[in-house]
């Protein structure tokens, strides 16, 4: 194989991006040979923009009958698993879009017939090759910061209009997206608060508020807390409501704290390891003497282009897979702990309980009301993360 073969199921806001990038020859050794979009108005873009492509009206004829190596899924979530199951039965290598899913067990699911299948998996974890975030997990990997004590991160400048909800008839509804901010603007923060320190919550205590700021069904505001299994604590909060928002990330450990904020990354390092400061300091007040250190990177921020380019030679053995696909689990765990954690009124315990999530979701299903007058409308997301 010279060339990896593309098929993208999903040509909307996001699917879009993908399919220019690609078409652009951005990601060099891969092609694009065909696209599937249910909506006649994106077939019609496809075919008018790219005619050379072969369009097809589902994702399934896609699997079938597409002249591919790859798939890329770009769909609204509940159908991440579906598709993805679909192409591993052919032995395709998959890139799945965030989330991996709605709910843990159709997650799970996936994850096995990946292990099943030839193909290659991946998740769209675009942030993870960011130069920041690379870098805050090597320090932390090093142990320049000491052990990890508190892990806080604020994320709420995903400032989003009720016109972004009224897009699309699926967008902030239990029956069609599966979850707001924490399924759609947010799993990327969901995974890197886990791949940066390299751990993972153990309990989670989150309150959400459905429709705080918009006419929906799902959350747009949540504030979570979390406890990890070395003692350490975390506080995790976002909104689609807040203008000004934040974006603040910050790791402390026992040697310093790394802050990550308006794309600068400062590490504050004592001079002393804390733990031995408050021991050994005879002056009840002296803190560990510090030093403040904007943190050098390589500057290299490829986001899903560069996600793409390694999948694409991986495929070719050319080079390790960055992301497991395996790995969207977490992020899902984390979300799905959040809601169940609200709609229990009580902390949980990770791994969660799949079944108790599932009828607490299909419970809301059931009252899900379908979106009455909605013009889709497509939108650039090129500035959106």
């Amino acid at each position: 194989m010279e060339k990896v073969r593309y098929g993208i199921i999903g040509i909307g806001n996001m699917g879009t991006t993908h399919l220019k990038n690609l078409m652009e020859g951005k990601i060099e050794n891969a092609v694009v040979t065909c696209v599937a979009d249910l909506k006649e108005e994106r077939r019609n873009y496809a075919k008018e923009t790219y005619p050379e492509l072969t369009v097809f009206s589902t994702g399934d004829e896609l699997i079938e009958k597409g002249d591919i190596d790859a798939v890329i899924i770009v769909v609204p979530h509940y159908f991440h698993p579906y598709f993805a199951i679909k192409a591993f039965e052919k032995n395709l290598n998959v890139v799945c879009e965030k989330p991996a899913g709605v709910y843990t067990k159709q997650v799970k699911e996936m994850i096995e017939a990946s292990k099943k299948s030839k193909g290659l998996f991946t998740m769209m974890f675009n942030q993870r090759t960011n130069c920041l975030y690379r870098k805050m997990r090597e320090m932390v990997m090093a142990g320049e910061i000491g052990e990890v004590k508190r892990i806080n991160w604020i994320i709420t400048d995903w400032f989003r209009t009720q016109a972004y909800y009224d897009s699309g008839e699926w967008r902030a509804t239990w029956s069609g997206e599966g979850g707001g901010v924490l399924f759609n603007q947010s799993p990327h923060q969901l995974d890197l608060i886990q791949w940066v320190p390299n751990m993972s919550p153990k309990r989670v205590r989150a309150y959400c508020n459905f429709g705080k700021y918009h006419d929906i069904e799902v959350e747009d505001d949540v504030t979570a807390y979390f406890e990890y299994e070395n003692g350490a604590t975390g506080v995790f909060i976002t909104t689609t409501g807040d203008a000004p928002g934040t974006n603040r990330f910050e790791l402390t450990g026992t040697l310093g704290k790394l802050i990550c904020e308006n794309d600068v990354l400062t590490f504050v390092k004592n001079d002393v390891e804390d733990r031995v400061q408050l021991r050994n300091e005879k002056n009840a007040y002296k803190k560990p003497n510090t030093e403040t250190i904007t943190v050098e990177t390589d500057g290299q921020n490829p986001q899903h282009v560069g996600i793409l380019r390694n999948f694409t030679n991986a495929i070719l053995g050319k080079e390790p897979l960055f992301v497991q696909g395996e790995e969207g689990l977490k992020g899902v765990e984390l979300q799905d702990a959040c809601l169940l954690s609200e709609w229990t009124d009580q902390m949980v315990t990770l791994p969660i309980d799949d079944d108790l999530y599932l009828s607490e979701l299909n419970k809301r299903i059931a009252t899900s009301k379908k979106k009455a007058h909605v013009t889709n409308t497509f939108f650039d997301t090129s500035k959106s993360y």
